[in-house]
């Protein structure tokens, strides 16, 4: 039985704590209907709050999944048929057919990339160019080889081990013109010569007489024992061929090793190496095979350019967003499964139908949460924990605009089987550390931000919850310095920081870059263009998102 490949479960980039909550919570729900293949990770590191959450129901956090852009090790086969450079090319026919393949990596005994054997290489040398010619009888192997290929009966053989370069003739001409052929050819003679011969006594003493390297008998006939010794008296190696003249000079030259004919020019890459600069690299390449290995040159996998236009199997399944800019890295290479959210609805595209769940309410957990209590089915005591920690936080325990009669009757449901008063786990959430101090300035910026995109404009929006403005006053001036310097390496038009006071339901706006945009922001100053008051305004997705659609728009939403 085949297994079926991981499907990582992940929220959206610099996660918050319902992000990675909706994500654990969803793999035990897919777990609980037969979907273990389903795993939760996490696209950023996690911060104090989701540290928190998940040391108080003792869970581990998330494994992080940063990037799924397809790569080389995704396509490649680790399956690997491969030979040393001294094997024969009957050997490699023989796995070039019954694998049904066009190329062989060829491999030194430490398992380092040495060449390729293709059908191509084997075709240029069994069909020359130039027919005639003494490549057409030219083998280079040795005798053990030859032995090997035409199964024969050794009678006997000298050095049987040492490769040399050999040639066949056969010994079908009148006994008065054999051994005038090795005066035709200057690279010809009998030492280096292979006579196939048949039922020809005359022929084979002939041999025997001129010292050839080897004497092959064919068709499987006795060989008289006064021919057997003579051979051994004057060291001229005879073996006995079952096969008949014509097929025995064929298999002959299948016993030739395939180094010298192997392809050396090899193309290697690293299994890590993103498949869409691969594609680039390959394009004007004629190569059968390209090599993986690792940093010590070991053959780790082999693939072609048929392998890369096949599609990746990388599954993912997006939770706590829908849009393309806050997934993680290469989520439009590989194949979205599913969506559940509560967001507006983004620009993701997918390649097929996928299920997608898309609901107005305070919490992705709630979704999730609400699929359990739907299907009749009950979450553990601790994944229920984790799913109050995700609405509590999203919600800022109900009192978010954002929060509706669902999150209400399913926070309640789940405080029942988690055995968690809401009111006392909100306090440890909100209490768990402040991000403004437990952060660098890049951290704070980075530690819950979304990317949004609208009437050409790109811009982030970063949320923090805190106990009151003290940190955030203190630390201002330095992050917005990082909050510039975000905006500027990710080539945004414009960044903001959104700082909500938990205990007032009240929020503070940081802004770096919008010209054209800031100064029509409807709220008062604190510092000019650089930092506002947003009284009663704690949501991110139900009221700021609202307020910028509508700068960008040029209709401002009071």
């Amino acid at each position: 039985m085949s297994l079926r490949k991981i499907c990582y479960i992940l929220g959206h980039k610099n996660p918050d704590a319902d992000s990675v909550c909706a994500a654990v919570g969803y793999e035990h729900y897919k777990k609980a209907i037969g979907q273990g293949h389903c795993l939760a990770g996490r696209c950023g590191t996690a911060n104090a709050r989701i540290e928190a959450i998940f040391k108080r129901f003792s869970y581990p956090v998330p494994p992080m999944v940063g990037d799924v852009t397809p790569r080389v090790m995704d396509i490649m086969n680790t399956e690997i048929v491969s030979l040393r450079a001294t094997a024969s090319c009957a050997e490699a026919l023989g796995k070039l057919d019954n694998r049904e393949i066009r190329a062989i990596p060829v491999v030194s005994e430490d398992g380092k990339a040495e060449g390729v054997i293709s059908i191509h290489d084997l075709g240029d040398f069994f069909t020359p160019s130039e027919i005639g010619t003494l490549q057409m009888r030219h083998v280079k192997a040795s005798l053990s080889s030859i032995v090997k290929t035409l199964k024969a009966k050794v009678l006997n053989v000298v050095d049987p081990y040492t490769e040399e370069d050999l040639y066949i003739r056969i010994g079908a001409m009148d006994i008065r013109s054999f051994g005038k052929f090795f005066d035709k050819d200057e690279e010809v003679n009998p030492e280096n010569s292979i006579i196939i011969v048949g039922d020809r006594w005359d022929i084979q003493e002939k041999s025997l007489q001129s010292n050839v390297r080897l004497l092959i008998v064919t068709g499987g006939l006795e060989i008289d024992e006064d021919m057997i010794e003579r051979a051994k008296e004057r060291n001229v190696s005879l073996i006995s061929s079952p096969l008949d003249s014509a097929t025995t000079a064929l298999m002959v030259r299948t016993a030739t090793s395939i180094g010298p004919l192997m392809s050396t020019h090899l193309v290697k890459f690293s299994p890590k190496e993103k498949l869409e600069r691969v594609r680039k690299k390959v394009a004007a390449l004629n190569n059968a095979l390209f090599m993986v290995v690792d940093e010590k040159d070991k053959l780790l996998g082999v693939f072609s350019k048929t392998d890369l236009l096949k599609p990746v199997d990388t599954q993912i399944i997006l939770v706590d967003h829908n849009e393309i800019s806050q997934a993680v890295n290469g989520a439009d290479q590989v194949n979205i499964m599913e969506i559940i959210d509560h967001h507006r609805l983004g620009n993701i595209p997918t390649r097929q139908p996928i299920l997608f769940i898309n609901r107005p309410v305070g919490s992705s957990c709630t979704i999730i949460a609400d699929m359990f209590k739907s299907d009749g089915l009950l979450p553990d005591k601790n994944i229920a924990g984790i799913l109050m920690s995700g609405i509590i936080s999203d919600t800022l325990n109900l009192k978010s605009p954002t929060t509706t009669d669902v999150d209400v009757e399913i926070l309640a449901w789940l405080s029942n089987i988690a055995e968690e008063d809401s009111n006392e786990l909100s306090e440890m959430l909100f209490n768990s550390g402040s991000v403004i101090l437990t952060s660098t300035p890049n951290g704070v910026i980075e530690s819950d931000c979304k990317i949004y995109e609208e009437s050409g404009v790109r811009y982030s929006v970063s949320q923090i919850e805190e106990l009151g403005f003290e940190n955030f006053r203190k630390k201002e001036d330095i992050l917005f310095c990082a909050l510039g310097e975000y905006r500027e390496k990710e080539a945004l038009n414009l960044s903001v920081l959104l700082v909500t006071n938990v205990n007032t339901q009240n929020s503070h706006l940081m802004v770096s870059g919008g010209d054209g945009i800031v100064e029509r922001i409807p709220y008062s100053e604190i510092k000019a263009g650089k930092i506002y008051d947003l009284p009663g305004v704690v949501s991110r997705k139900k009221q700021l998102i609202p307020l910028f659609s509508g700068l960008l728009s040029g209709v401002i939403i009071e």
